[in-house]
């Protein structure tokens, strides 16, 4: 019994291993949209300062502007990754 239990966590284990390895595709687009993603938040970080340091309408522009930018780079990551998938 115990011999079958080991030989089946192995199996499991290694099915799990297997399942978790991408393509150098995959891994470079991961990348790609891990960058997209990164670029985007910085930018949308770089409006935000500077409506934090304007009132009234013109820091809610500069939100406006900071949410879209960083919507706009999820969803280009989301699309590269999803591009990448089963690559």
């Amino acid at each position: 019994m115990k011999t079958r239990f080991t030989t089946g966590m192995v199996a499991a284990v290694a099915v799990l291993g297997l399942a978790g390895c991408n393509s150098p595709a995959e891994n470079a687009a991961e990348q790609r949209a891990d960058a997209v993603e990164d670029s985007a938040e910085a930018r949308a970080d770089a409006l935000e300062d500077q409506a934090d340091r304007v009132d009234g309408p013109a820091a809610d522009r500069l939100e406006a502007q900071a949410d879209a930018v960083e919507d706009a780079g999820e969803a280009r990551a989301d699309q590269i990754e999803r591009s990448a998938e089963g690559m």
